[in-house]
């Protein structure tokens, strides 16, 4: 049967039967180089996609090897333990199809993700735009991939993308939509978090959604690396560019939605502008459409009991955004390097306080020691308030007199300062000592 004749058989039998597409987004905190450890991961998540009874589930960019690997790439042997990592991981996805961040090798390198479908790899997608600015340094490490796919799932048509590839308005999510027909467009990301970023990020992705007039999903990536943090906030937004789901900042997450795809094919229809756009891709054959067979095994969505639109986690104030952002970031940092405990001098003052309460946010009282340093200069006011905020807090209280020291610095400097007055640089030896201590 020609291909035109397949594709109007296609549109006619999806008239008769409403189309739907249960998805789930697998927020994760995975660990830069843990391997294994972030496989663990994504077999707990394929787990709970197939509980839920998710015809697709997704995992955020570059899952297997964590974001970023940096100079890990440099090492052969870690390219391939994270290419055997992925084949492991094949056979989990029977029964579904799991969308996986990984490190691909074909003459060089790419950031990828693997489509898995029932068991089998169906597809590899190329990251297309590596930025090389800010936090990023992609393009030192990677190669550029040059073309975009599709994939035709139960007659829904979706096309996968990698974290900056959605953020440009010519994208290749935009190809996929236009020459591939993608009612659905799945960007896994690992997109760094700063103060109001989360806004800035809704509204392009509302953006990319209402201009391709297909719904997008988004799962970012979520916990600290290093000097590095992800808020998660993984996104649905519906082919109008509204919010359908989205999962709570600063913390792992498995959000589920029921798509309507019939939704987008409407919207579709009623939108002309998008005719005109589809004829610059006429006659284009550029864009492979991949057909992922039936899984026989797979209940009928229409006997799903609806999971409603999904969950809508509620935004942060600014200010609670901006605590719980330092509270995952001081927790990862201190538990992704195995340490146990955290020492903080505490002075009384607003500063060292705040620093305590956040460190027993994120790692408990147990394993927070308040240190308090007190010299010449220190109040009686100030040591009663570090005592108070330390047995208010719950954590181990430590005073340790620096006077002593303080003066043998003193008479240590005085030849190097004849005739001259204390001033602030004899304070400030104080921080010196303190951090030494």
């Amino acid at each position: 049967m020609p291909n035109g004749d397949t594709e109007r058989l296609d549109i006619e039998i999806n008239a008769l039967r409403p189309r739907r597409l249960r998805l789930a987004l697998a927020q994760l905190n995975t660990t830069v180089g843990d391997i294994d450890g972030n496989c663990a991961l994504i077999r707990q998540g394929l787990a709970r996609a197939r509980v839920a009874r998710a015809q697709v589930v997704v995992f955020p960019e570059l899952t297997i090897p964590g974001y970023p690997p940096e100079d890990l790439l440099l090492k052969p042997e870690f390219i391939q333990a994270n290419l055997a990592a992925l084949e492991s991981l094949l056979p989990e996805t029977v029964g579904l199809t799991a969308i996986i961040g990984f490190v691909d090798a074909n003459v060089d390198i790419f950031n990828a993700a693997a489509i898995c479908h029932d068991g089998r790899l169906a597809g590899i997608y190329h990251k297309t735009y590596l930025p090389n600015y800010s936090v990023f340094d992609e393009d030192r490490y990677f190669q550029a991939g040059s073309a975009a796919s599709v994939f035709v799932l139960g007659g829904v048509t979706f096309g996968v993308t990698v974290c900056e590839d959605i953020w440009s308005p010519t994208s290749p999510a935009e190809t996929q939509a236009l020459a591939g027909g993608a009612e659905l467009l799945i960007n896994i990301s690992a997109s760094p978090y700063y103060a109001g970023k989360r806004a800035n990020r809704e509204r392009m992705i509302a953006t990319r959604a209402a201009d391709n007039v297909a719904i997008v999903a988004y799962c970012n990536l979520v916990g600290g690396q290093d000097e590095l943090l992800f808020d998660g906030s993984s996104l649905v937004y519906s082919a109008g560019g509204e919010l359908i789901a989205r999962a709570p900042a600063f913390e792992d997450d498995f959000i589920v939605a029921d798509l309507d795809i019939d939704d987008v094919f409407r919207r579709r229809l009623k939108d002309p502008r998008r005719r005109k756009d589809r004829l610059v891709y006429a006659g284009d054959d550029a864009i492979e459409v991949v057909r992922l067979p039936d899984i026989a095994s797979r209940a009928d969505p229409e006997a799903l009991v609806p999971v409603s639109r999904g969950p809508i986690a509620p935004a942060l104030s600014d200010t609670a955004e901006v605590y719980r952002a330092l509270v995952l970031g001081a927790r990862d940092y201190v538990q992704k390097n195995s340490f146990k405990k955290v020492v903080i001098g505490l002075s009384g003052g607003i500063d060292s306080s705040l620093t305590a309460a956040i460190a027993v946010d994120a790692l408990g009282a147990a394993n927070v020691v308040g240190v308090a340093m007190p010299s010449r200069y220190s109040s009686t006011h100030s040591l009663e308030d570090a005592e108070a905020l330390a047995r208010n807090l719950g954590i181990e209280y430590r005073l340790v007199p620096i006077d002593g020291t303080f003066q043998a610095y003193l008479e240590t400097m005085a030849p190097a300062w004849p005739g001259t007055e204390p001033n602030v640089a004899e304070e400030n030896l104080q921080a010196r000592i303190r951090g030494m201590i």
